[in-house]
């Protein structure tokens, strides 16, 4: 092969990924006007509402795997209060309609600097520690939000949790009729939360993430601070969970108090692993997959397919909860790296030895070349 025709081929296969989410990302712009159908997996046709009320949502909560696979992938902080900051961002865009009264976008600016303030003062205490104390701290703010949320009922709803104040959002972003704009905001905040963890990770920034989660102590011994770089990474975190958050708000019209809860963020953390930790393309997988399997899970709990069966089956069967915890657990045992650290693995090896036959080639080639000998 020439030195040209390399040259090509690892052009391509540099621009191969951006090409790829390019192409992917149009098929999904597309999506709401075309007529697909995948039975047992999508409630309906692609352009109706009810399945693109579930793609929405698989692409919010994509959107909040990838902030978590920054904090926990990057930064290697294992944190048990993510959810609190996509918490903030759901209540922090309903207090702003409903208590202050401004409109919507003005609403979305003050939700993601409430998110950011909670987790300068959050992280700022946490990053005091480090393993399995920050992730005792994380649990114990996210633990504090809760109850704030849940006490105050005045503000946030309590219980019942708290609506979307329609008056002051516009028209094209309300009801049922209007699904197909809500899932083109949910897939621009999805492209927007990839682009911002894809800048992150090949910055300078995310180059001393990953040197202070490997060696705390020589990026010390540099000269530098792991305190201040772990901070930046925890708090652009939080707040690409609170975009989200306020994703969530307009499309399900409302929040509830399990949105800041450390159940929340355990849900985020299979989903992380499931997809493969380290790996962006692996958090949206993980995020769509879990989604999926609840939503679809939960309905044929509730069939009679299931209902016809033995106890010994219809019983935990009829708990989606447990199926999702089945299968995450053969996750963890058989593809320890997750779905895409599994492939990833796969196609390092198969790169590997294809390399090791092109050597042994050449290798045999010169061994059977005539050698020419000089009198």
């Amino acid at each position: 092969m020439s030195a040209d025709s390399s040259t090509t081929t690892g052009g391509v296969r540099r621009f191969l990924p951006a090409i790829v989410g390019v192409a992917l990302v149009g098929f999904m712009a597309l999506l709401p006007m075309l007529n697909l159908s995948l039975p047992g997996i999508l409630p309906t046709p692609t352009y109706m509402p009810g399945t693109l009320a579930l793609l929405s949502l698989c692409m919010v909560f994509a959107a909040l795997a990838l902030s978590y696979n920054l904090l926990l992938g990057s930064g290697g902080m294992l944190s048990f209060g993510h959810a609190l900051y996509f918490g903030a961002g759901a209540y922090g865009l309903g207090i702003a309609l409903e208590h202050f009264g401004v409109p919507l976008w003005p609403g979305v600016f003050i939700a993601l600097i409430g998110g950011m303030l909670i987790a300068l003062v959050t992280g700022a205490v946490s990053m005091r520690v480090s393993g399995i104390p920050f992730a005792m701290v994380t649990l114990a703010f996210a633990q504090a939000g809760s109850v704030l949320v849940r006490r105050n009922s005045q503000i946030t709803g309590g219980e019942e949790g708290l609506g979307l104040e329609t008056d002051l959002v516009p028209d094209f972003l309300i009801g049922v009729i209007n699904t197909r704009n809500l899932y083109w905001f949910a897939l621009a905040v999805l492209v927007v939360v990839y682009l911002v963890t894809l800048w992150v990770d090949t910055s300078r920034l995310g180059h001393l993430a990953r040197a202070t989660r490997e060696n705390e102590q020589r990026v010390r011994v540099l000269g530098l601070s792991p305190y201040r770089v772990r901070l930046l990474v925890f708090v652009i975190a939080a707040v690409l969970a609170s975009l989200a958050g306020v994703a969530y708000m307009l499309l399900q019209s409302g929040t509830v108090p399990r949105a800041v809860s450390a159940d929340l963020t355990i849900t985020i953390l299979v989903m992380v692993v499931l997809g493969g930790v380290g790996f962006r393309w692996g958090a949206i997988v993980g995020g769509v997959l879990y989604t999926l399997l609840d939503q679809r899970l939960t309905v044929l709990a509730g069939s009679e397919a299931i209902a016809g069966l033995p106890d010994v089956l219809r019983v935990p069967l009829s708990e989606p909860l447990f199926i999702l915890g089945v299968l995450f657990i053969l996750v963890v045992m058989f593809l320890p790296g997750g779905i895409a650290g599994t492939i990833d693995g796969a196609v390092r090896r198969r790169r590997g030895e294809k390399a090791r036959g092109t050597l042994q080639t050449l290798d045999d080639e010169a061994a059977e070349a005539p050698v020419e000998v000089r009198a």
